[in-house]
């Protein structure tokens, strides 16, 4: 995690934050760069994929990655949940533990929902694995 100031563009720290992954990253419209995807692909192998702005063309995608990228909607409902139903997202603790139990407590939480939305990803396993 890496903390900015406001007047910071939110593109900048993200090659410092994917430095020590690999694969595929799935991002909002507000991280389309043409400049930022061809650094991750070149120095980190990491391939980023963004629904284009309204005034950008359509790039071709392999259906994989378009069906990943259809379930970015899912992660960002188990986010909105996580922030929301199990209350994580507060911004006024007064100590480092206090934000951690809180944290623990919310993922704890929303463990014990009888309902939770999943990825599915079965079909994305390659048959040898």
């Amino acid at each position: 995690m890496i903390l900015t100031p406001g007047n910071i563009d939110d593109r900048k720290p993200v090659p410092d934050l994917l430095r020590e992954l690999f694969g595929k990253i799935f991002g909002d419209r507000g991280y389309v760069s043409e400049k930022l995807a061809s650094q991750l692909l070149q120095e980190f192998g990491i391939q980023f994929f963004a629904k284009p702005r309204r005034n950008m063309k359509n790039k071709l995608m392999r259906l994989h990655d378009k069906l990943l990228s259809g379930k970015r909607s899912i992660v960002e409902t188990i986010n909105d949940q996580l922030k929301n139903i199990s209350q994580i997202e507060h911004s006024r603790h007064r100590s480092p533990v206090n934000f951690c139990v809180n944290v623990l407590c919310g993922l704890i939480a929303y463990c014990h929902q009888p309902q939770k939305p999943s990825l599915q990803l079965e079909w994305l396993l390659p048959p040898y694995l």
